[in-house]
């Protein structure tokens, strides 16, 4: 006869959407409660350590050993559950959140609600740019542009003129943030070092590599000092960095930017890559229209002193996606603020007193520049050179989860930094052209999951409600 209605939800239901360091980190904040259930309802099936992509780039990491799987993760919480399926919708009044994969669309209702979706690549209204200069986001992104950066060198092998050879040896990278400065910096290391033997037809140290921001410093939110010792490191290393320079224009054979005189300037190179700028979730937009938050001019939520949507006291919002006290758009704010969600969260539940408004302590910045090299701002201190860039292995191996992760990630770096090899090489064409393809196909043209009538079954009591659509 089943449950009795009543008695279907004795226990709180947390919903969290996204997997990455918000999502994770509050999920677990919340494993010894008994009285809660979490479903965390993902568009990946793995938790991604954003902070490493660039080595899954230029090859010195696999995406599993930055990507690990959610599922596995999780797997010892009882009190959690994963759902793979992309947020369409989040209706506040009716209290569900709605995702979808492969033409499945699953309804699922909550309590309470953690946003934790992130942000994506802007391009400051340019978003054709996209498809010439990727972003460094997600594994795609960094796999597109592993292959694009490998293919570049085995095209200019290819070449049949100067100048054809020349546009497939220049490399551009827009942004000149800790990830294009780490970006710039390992495909110097990549021309320069490791593949400077492996080539008949060109020498791979004549590539170019250019590092163009707008801003007028390297690593302007490290200050003065690291900002230079980071811009000294580069130039050191061959790359020319242009500052005072805004991009106009991409296209497949090059790169338009203007200075600061209103010159303009085109640079031949076939690989670019960007790493300028973060645009909120679209689901913050969804969070305004429902509530009385507003948003920022990057799409981020302004959200109360306690993370939680105006308006809306049982709808949190953490990371990338929230306006509030100018904080950066680092790992650390989503961690700090999943975690203090979670903790307001058992107050409200256990009747006790809120927690004082979120305060987020900062950790530090550190950024790599090449092997031996980073720079490192810890509090009032300043770290540059071989310092810094043992600080960083340390910081980054504790936060990537799981012990077998960090001992592969150890030894490809050693086999990297130390001999000149990269392990993670192999590139495929749809790397590169799967994407594009994608991009351009209708709704009508994408792949449906396979339906058969007896799947039109209702959903078990207290699961989500699952609606299919017919083939």
């Amino acid at each position: 006869m089943g449950t009795p209605p009543a008695a279907r939800h004795t226990k709180h239901r947390v919903v969290v959407i996204g997997s990455g360091f918000g999502g994770l980190f509050g999920t677990q904040a919340l494993k010894r409660r008994d009285d809660v259930e979490v479903t965390l309802i993902a568009k990946t099936t793995h938790h991604l350590f954003q902070p490493l992509l660039y080595q899954v780039a230029t090859g010195i990491l696999s995406e599993g050993e930055i990507a690990p799987s959610t599922r596995e993760i999780l797997a010892k919480q009882k009190n959690a559950r994963v759902i793979l399926g992309t947020v369409v919708d989040i209706d506040l009044d009716a209290k569900t959140v709605t995702s979808e994969v492969l033409g499945r669309t699953t309804v699922t209702p909550y309590d309470t609600l953690l946003v934790a979706a992130g942000a994506g690549q802007s391009y400051f209204g340019n978003d054709g740019f996209a498809e010439y200069a990727p972003g460094m986001k997600s594994i795609d992104d960094a796999l597109e542009l592993r292959g694009r950066i490998f293919g570049a060198f085995e095209f200019a092998e290819l070449a049949t003129s100067p100048a054809e050879r020349d546009r497939y040896l220049t490399f551009v990278v827009v942004g000149a943030g800790p990830t294009g400065v780490e970006m710039a910096g390992q495909i110097a290391e990549l021309a320069h070092r490791t593949l400077k033997r492996d080539f008949r037809s060109i020498d791979t140290r004549e590539a170019r590599i250019v590092l163009l921001d707008a801003a007028p410093q390297v690593l302007p939110s490290f200050g003065d000092r690291l900002g230079g010792a980071a811009k000294a490191r580069l130039e050191k290393m061959g790359v020319d960095v242009e500052l005072g320079a805004k991009v106009v224009d991409i296209n497949s054979t090059g790169i338009e930017y203007e200075t600061q005189d209103g010159a303009h300037h085109r640079i031949e190179a076939a690989t670019k890559v960007w790493a300028a700028g973060v645009q909120g979730s679209e689901l913050g937009a969804m969070l305004a229209e429902q509530s009385d938050a507003e948003l920022d001019r990057a799409g981020r939520v302004k959200v109360n002193p306690d993370l939680t949507l105006p308006g809306r006291p049982e709808v949190y919002v953490v990371g990338d996606m929230i306006a509030l006290d100018n904080l950066p758009g680092v790992a650390q704010v989503a961690i700090q603020g999943a975690r203090y969600a979670a903790k307001h969260l058992r107050a409200r539940l256990d009747g006790k007193p809120a927690p004082e408004p979120f305060r987020y302590f900062d950790k530090g910045s550190m950024a790599t520049i090449s092997r031996f090299s980073a720079v490192a701002s810890i509090g009032k201190a300043r770290f540059s050179g071989f310092v810094a860039w043992v600080l960083w292995l340390a910081v980054h191996l504790v936060y990537i989860i799981g012990f077998k992760h960090r001992i592969t990630t150890l030894l490809h770096w050693v086999v990297s930094f130390i001999g000149r090899g990269r392990s993670e090489r192999t590139v495929t064409a749809q790397q590169i052209l799967a994407r594009n393809i994608i991009r351009k196909m209708s709704p009508d043209e994408l792949p449906k999951l396979p339906v058969v009538a007896s799947d039109h079954e209702p959903p078990a009591a207290g699961l989500e409600k699952d609606v299919r659509s017919a083939t």
